[in-house]
C-alpha cells in the first residue's frame, strides 16, 4: 500500500480511539476535570505520566541532538530521568497528601496569600507556554512530512484533535488518552530501532546492538560512527562535548529540577487515591519512560551512521544529487532539509567545512522520522513512527493545556477573583480557558523555534527557577514566609528570562546554543538553557534572605508544613 495512504490510514485510526476514549471518560465535575476524581491506579498513572513528560521533544528531537552531538547529548538523558527521581523522592508524595487541585493553590495556601497565588500561576503559564511552542513545532514537522499538508494546516488539525478530548474529557479523558498515546508512541519507537538493530549488528535489541559490532565486520558501530564522522571534520562521536563541565554539570541540574517543578508533571500524581500510590505511580512512570530513554542513544547513534553512509558512503564516490532517494526528495518538500550545489559538480559533499558543505539544512528534528525511511524499512513502520510522534505531542501538549486552562479557572478565577462561582460555573470556566489556551498554543505554534528540544529545555529551566525552590521550601522550610517566597519566585524567573533575552532572545535560542561556540557573554560560560539551575539558587537565596529579615509565618502555616510530611495517615489523603 502506498506509504501516504497507509500513513492517513494509521493516524486515522490513533485519533479516532483518542476521541473516542475521550467520549468514554468525558468529565462531569470539576474533580473529574481537574484531577480525574483522584480515582486513576498508580500503573495506569504511570502509563500516561510517561505519556505526558514524553513529548515531542523526547520522540522527535533528543535523539536527534544526541544524533549530533553525540556525548554532549547526554545531559538530556541524565537531566530528563534524574528529575524523576527527586519528584518521586522529594515532592509528590506530600503534595499529593495534601489534597488539592494544583500546584499555584498548594503554593497559595502555604504561603497564605493570593498574591503567591497568582505570582505562581504567572510562573506556571510562562513556563507551560514555552513548552507548549515546543510541542507545535514536532506536530508541524510530523504532518508537514507524513500527511504531505502545510505546516500551519497540520498544527490546525492537531489543536483540533486536542481541543475534542482536553475540553470535553479534563484530566479524566486526558488521562486515559495519553494510557493510549504511550502504547503508541512507545511501539512506534521501539519496532523500527528493533528492525534497524537487526540490520546493522544483528542484535534485536538496541541498547545492545549500540555496543555490537557491525554484521559481516569486526568494527564495532559506534568505532565505525566516530571513524565516518572525523573523517568528515565533525567531532568524534563519543567522547567530545561541545559544552564545558560546568556547563554540562549546570544544564543537567537544570533539567532535572525543571522536571520536579513541572506543572503538567506534578498534577497527575493528584490524580491517584492514595499517598502511598504518588510513590508508586512516579516509579512506574520512571520505568515506562526508560524504556524509551534507553533506545535513544541506539536510534541516534544508527541515525546518524545511516544518515552519513547514504549522503557519502565510505569508499565511495559522493551521491549524485539527481539520483537522490525519495526520502531524501520528500523531506527536502518540507523545508527541513536543503541542499546547496556550491561547486556545481551535481554531487553532495556533506561535511564540517561551512565553505564546502552543501547539506546546508539537515534539522536535527527530522532524524527519528526520517530513519525509517533512510534504513529502508517497510511503509508500515514509517506510517507507525508518524502516528507515535504525533501521540508524543499530543499527548504533552494536552497536559500543558490543562495545566494552564485549570491555573486560570480554578487559581485566578476561582480562588482570587469569583470565589462565589459554583461547581457547574467552574467547569464551564474551565473548559472556555482550555479553549483559549488552545487557541494560544496555536498561534505561537505558526512561528516556533528552530529545535522542539531546544524550547522545551528553556520551559524547564523556567520552572526550576521559579516553581521548584518554592515547592522545596514549602514542604521543608517551616521558616519561609510569603514575602520570601513571592520575592524569590519573581527574582528566579525574571533573572532566568533576562539572561535568556539579553543572549539573542527566545526565538533564536534553540539554534544559537546548539551550534557555534559558546559566547563569550556568558556567565561561566552557561549557556541560556542551562541558566535555570542559576536562576533556582537565587530564587533559594532570595527566598532564605528575605524570609529571616521578615515576621515568621503564622504558627497553623509551620503545622501544615509538619502535618505534610508526618507519615501517619499516608495510607489515605485528604480530600479536597
Amino acid at each position: 500500500m502506498e506509504l501516504q495512504t497507509l500513513t492517513f490510514i494509521v493516524v486515522g485510526a490513533t485519533f479516532a480511539l483518542y476521541i473516542g476514549i475521550a467520549f468514554w471518560a468525558r468529565a462531569s465535575t470539576t474533580s473529574e476535570f481537574y484531577v480525574a476524581g483522584a480515582g486513576i491506579h498508580p500503573v495506569a498513572n504511570g502509563m500516561a505520566t510517561a505519556a505526558d513528560w514524553m513529548s515531542a521533544a523526547s520522540f522527535i528531537s533528543m535523539a536527534g541532538l544526541i544524533a549530533f552531538f553525540g556525548y554532549g547529548g547526554s545531559v538530556f538523558l541524565m537531566g530528563w530521568t534524574g528529575g524523576y527521581v527527586l519528584l518521586a523522592m522529594l515532592l509528590a508524595p506530600y503534595l499529593r497528601k495534601y489534597g488539592k487541585f494544583t500546584v499555584p493553590e498548594f503554593i497559595g495556601d502555604r504561603y497564605y496569600s493570593k498574591l503567591a497565588r497568582i505570582v505562581a500561576v504567572l510562573c506556571l503559564i510562562v513556563a507551560s507556554v514555552t513548552y507548549v511552542i515546543g510541542q507545535m513545532k514536532g506536530i508541524g514537522v510530523a504532518f508537514s512530512r507524513f500527511l504531505e499538508v502545510g505546516y500551519d494546516m497540520g498544527l490546525v488539525v492537531g489543536m483540533g484533535i486536542v481541543f475534542i478530548y482536553a475540553v470535553m474529557g479534563g484530566m479524566k479523558g486526558i488521562t486515559y488518552t495519553q494510557i493510549a498515546q504511550y502504547c503508541v508512541l512507545i511501539t512506534a519507537y521501539t519496532i523500527p530501532a528493533i528492525f534497524i538493530s537487526l540490520n546493522l549488528t544483528g542484535n534485536p535489541i538496541p541498547q545492545i546492538g549500540l555496543g555490537s559490532m557491525m554484521v559481516g565486520t569486526d568494527t564495532y558501530l559506534l568505532d565505525r560512527l566516530d571513524q565516518v564522522v572525523t573523517e568528515l571534520g565533525f567531532n568524534q562521536y563519543t567522547t567530545t562535548s561541545r559544552l564545558g563541565t560546568l556547563n554540562t554539570f549546570v544544564y543537567t541540574l537544570s533539567l532535572m529540577i525543571g522536571t520536579a517543578g513541572l506543572p503538567h508533571v506534578i498534577i497527575r500524581f493528584f490524580t491517584v487515591p492514595k499517598v502511598s500510590d504518588a510513590r508508586v505511580s512516579a516509579g512506574w512512570a520512571l520505568v515506562f519512560i526508560t524504556l524509551l530513554y534507553t533506545t535513544a542513544p541506539g536510534v541516534a547513534a544508527m541515525a546518524r551512521l545511516n544518515l552519513h553512509e547514504t549522503i557519502h558512503p565510505a569508499g565511495g564516490e559522493e551521491l549524485v544529487y539527481e539520483q537522490r532517494p525519495d526520502w531524501f526528495r520528500k523531506w527536502e518538500t518540507t523545508g527541513l532539509l536543503k541542499f546547496e550545489d556550491k561547486n556545481g559538480d551535481g554531487r553532495i559533499t556533506y561535511n564540517a567545512d561551512p565553505k564546502t558543505n552543501e547539506m546546508v539544512k539537515v534539522d536535527r528534528d527530522i532524524m527519528v522520522l526520517a530513519n525509517p525511511e533512510i534504513a529502508g524499512l517497510p511503509n508500515w513502520v514509517i506510517a507507525l513512527v508518524a502516528a507515535g510522534g504525533l501521540a508524543a505531542a499530543l499527548s504533552t501538549a494536552a497536559g500543558l493545556l490543562l495545566a494552564i486552562a485549570s491555573s486560570i479557572s480554578h487559581d485566578l478565577l476561582k480562588g482570587v477573583f469569583k470565589p462565589e462561582i459554583n461547581e457547574k460555573q467552574e467547569l464551564l470556566a474551565s473548559r472556555i480557558a482550555m479553549a483559549g489556551a488552545i487557541g494560544l498554543a496555536g498561534y505561537l505554534g505558526f512561528n516556533p523555534p528552530d529545535f522542539a528540544a531546544g524550547t522545551v529545555a528553556l520551559a524547564f529551566g523556567l520552572a526550576a527557577s521559579s516553581i521548584f525552590p518554592a515547592l522545596m521550601m514549602g514542604v521543608y522550610f517551616k521558616r519561609i514566609n510569603k514575602e520570601g517566597a513571592i520575592a524569590g519566585m519573581i527574582a528566579g524567573i525574571t533573572i532566568t528570562l533576562l539572561y535568556v533575552f539579553q543572549h539573542k532572545g527566545i526565538m533564536f535560542i534553540s539554534s544559537t546554543s546548539y551550534l557555534g561556540d559558546m559566547s563569550p557573554n556568558w556567565f561561566l560560560g552557561i549557556e541560556p538553557n542551562a541558566f535555570g539551575a542559576v536562576g533556582a539558587l537565587i530564587n533559594f537565596a532570595v527566598a532564605f534572605t528575605v524570609s529571616m529579615m521578615t515576621a515568621a509565618p503564622p504558627d497553623h502555616i509551620q503545622h501544615l508544613v509538619e502535618d505534610i510530611r508526618i507519615p501517619a495517615g499516608a495510607s489515605s489523603a485528604s480530600s479536597h
